[in-house]
């Protein structure tokens, strides 16, 4: 199986990475001055267990047409669109795209463009592109996906996901394990860019129950819109917004703090307009994205 992955950035050059050491055929679709330097220097991939740098097989958009089995789209929701337009030549009728990427505007995009070709993924891994390294801050190395309206995940392509250090699954409802991802980091970004502190902090100053309000929230749309979060998955949020202590901080408030690009309107922007079509009341998070939209330091 031919595999493209769409990015080599934090997510594509670590999964990409492990998928290259198990034998996987793995090309990674960049840009020409990323192709530059990874033609050049290889991709440095640095995780907890080791530090390694491999060459690698690159595309760009201008490479193609040229069709993949398999493509991961691992680029950042700002980068989506542009995406979009780079793989679209080397997307055939037999080819599966899995996109991993937070919140769900992605999700209508592909389907509208591929229906019966996506399937929905969701990773989970603390890693930054420092430069042109990829570092991997925890052991944490999770890959799930699931098949949507019901078709299930061709066996090929559970087998060439399942390599040594990726905890891969597959999973009936996956359109319920993105809604639940999507209603944590809406939590977490609203927490920390409405109250501009970590966990710890927040919950100094008297926020505890503003905290569980914004969990309430999030967890309310997604319900509404069918999918609700399960029991484990709300205490989860909790436990981990609720720590004394804790630094805990979203990366959309990371992103807003150092000045970046930041997926705010595809992580809150889109589940409050999908709140106001569902009726559902969301006064924190609009507050959030005032406080986003208006530029205010975070």
């Amino acid at each position: 199986m031919r595999i493209l992955v769409v990015g080599a950035g934090a997510t594509g050059g670590a999964f990409g990475t492990l998928l290259q050491e198990a034998g996987r055929d793995v090309t990674f679709l960049v840009r020409p001055l990323r192709q530059e330097v990874l033609r050049r220097d290889g991709l440095r991939f640095v995780s907890p267990t080791a530090d390694r740098t491999h060459p690698v097989q690159t595309t760009t958009a201008t490479d193609g047409p040229e069709a993949f089995d398999l493509i991961l789209v691992t680029v950042k929701a700002t980068s989506f669109e542009g995406a979009l337009g780079d793989m679209g030549a080397f997307v055939g009728p037999g080819t599966t795209i899995i996109p991993i990427l937070n919140g769900m505007a992605h999700m209508d995009r592909l389907e509208q463009l591929y229906p019966g070709q996506v399937l929905g993924g969701l990773a989970r891994i603390v890693a930054t592109l420092d430069g042109d390294v990829v570092r991997q801050r925890t052991a944490l190395t999770s890959l799930t996906v699931g098949g949507l309206n019901g078709n299930p995940v061709p066996a090929d392509v559970s087998d060439a996901l399942a390599v040594p250090g990726v905890d891969f699954s597959v999973v009936d409802d996956v359109m319920g394990a993105l809604w639940e991802k999507w209603a944590f980091i809406a939590s977490a970004g609203i927490v920390n860019c409405l109250f501009r502190a970590p966990v710890g902090r927040i919950l100094d100053a008297g926020g505890e129950s503003r905290i569980l309000e914004a969990i309430s929230e999030t967890e309310a749309v997604a319900a509404a819109a069918g999918h609700p979060v399960s029991d484990a998955g709300h205490a989860q949020a909790v436990g981990l917004l609720t720590e004394p202590g804790s630094g805990f901080t979203s990366s959309l408030y990371r992103d807003l703090s150092a000045g970046l690009p930041s997926e705010a309107e595809h992580i809150l922007g889109d589940l409050a307009t999908r709140a106001r079509s569902l009726n559902v009341p969301t006064p924190l998070l609009d507050l959030t994205l005032i406080q986003v939209r208006a530029g205010l330091p975070v």
